[in-house]
């Protein structure tokens, strides 16, 4: 009896070890979600759907977007650490919940270097510092210039850990104070700005570019590395004369912890062919958003810089946690 009992309890391992096996070799076999941390219609939602697209065609699977903004991206970051790591939940993270919900939280809900599973960096995401065209101002310098005569009289807005890092950096960096009005999403934000109830922010391309083209507000930067091709007059931070400033939004794709190693080889595979496209490569290029992406272990080391970078520019910037 005990014999047959270990054959019958090998045999069943053997069946299990097979039957995962099959269902990994069969993935995907159902749709798979992809859970976006901001509302639809944000510069990281418009991205994600012209990721998920061709990715779904190759994978023969629809990737259905899942919307769950709120908390600075925490309470979509917390659902995907939670779910299996089965390859059918997915996170287009950003660097609020991956780099700055672990810094500027006392407690935050999860461990963004150990609860997720690194797939592929996705891009940066263009970001400009704008003003109101009323100001009279048309370069960093004159920003600068102009807060330190008017003390007390530019209010900014902020709807994001980006916008208030990247603000109480520059304000540092500069010796300036301006009020802070915040908001609960970029789009407010940015109608108050054109309406010249604040006078400055750190927007997105997708919320700015058709104010700036139509005169109502003004870039003065861009936080990207190098110049937009969207407007390519418009200087770098670093041109702009502010080297150490550090903050640059991003994208990139997580999946749960633990997730399987071929399961994750296929999806970073198949963001690699999706960037390759010159379709895919024309939609972002009208969002300002180069797409580049990584392998699984370039994106984890990329993931481990950013949360230091985060981190010494709060403590410089004196944001303390919450």
């Amino acid at each position: 009896m005990r014999i047959l009992s270990k054959i019958i309890l090998s045999a069943g391992i053997a069946v299990g070890v097979i039957a995962s096996a099959a269902a990994q070799s069969g993935y995907p076999n159902k749709p798979i979600k992809l859970v976006v941390p901001f509302p639809a219609g944000s510069a990281t939602d418009t991205v994600a759907r012209i990721m998920a697209a061709p990715m779904s065609t190759a994978l023969g699977q629809p990737i259905v977007i899942d919307n769950k903004g709120g908390a600075d991206g925490a309470i979509a970051a917390q659902a995907v650490a939670r779910s299996a790591p089965d390859g059918y939940t997915l996170f287009m993270a950003t660097n609020s919940p991956m780099a700055a919900v672990p810094v500027l939280h006392k407690n935050p809900p999860y461990n963004s270097l150990t609860d997720f599973t690194p797939i592929s960096f996705v891009g940066r995401t263009t970001f400009y510092l704008v003003v109101n065209s009323q100001l009279p101002v048309k370069t960093l310098d004159e920003l600068i210039r102009y807060a330190k005569e008017n003390p007390g009289k530019l209010n900014y807005a902020s709807s994001s850990t980006t916008g208030i890092v990247s603000m109480a950096q520059l304000l540092s960096l500069a010796g300036v104070k301006m009020q802070h009005i915040p908001y609960k999403g970029e789009p407010a934000a940015m109608l108050d700005l054109v309406a010249n109830r604040v006078q400055v922010m750190f927007s997105s391309s997708t919320n700015a570019a058709p104010f700036i083209a139509e005169g109502k507000i003004r870039a003065l930067a861009t936080t990207n590395l190098s110049r937009s091709a969207q407007l390519p007059d418009v200087p770098t931070m670093t041109e702009a004369g502010m080297p150490r400033f550090a903050i640059s939004p991003w994208l990139a794709v997580f999946g749960p912890a633990g997730m399987p190693k071929d399961i994750v080889t296929r999806l970073n595979k198949e963001i690699v062919a999706a960037f390759e496209r010159e379709d895919v490569k024309a939609q972002m290029a009208k969002q300002a958003f180069p797409a580049e992406a990584s392998t699984p272990e370039q994106l984890e080391a990329y993931l481990r810089d950013q949360v230091a970078i985060w981190k010494k520019t709060a403590a410089e910037a004196g944001i303390k946690p919450q």
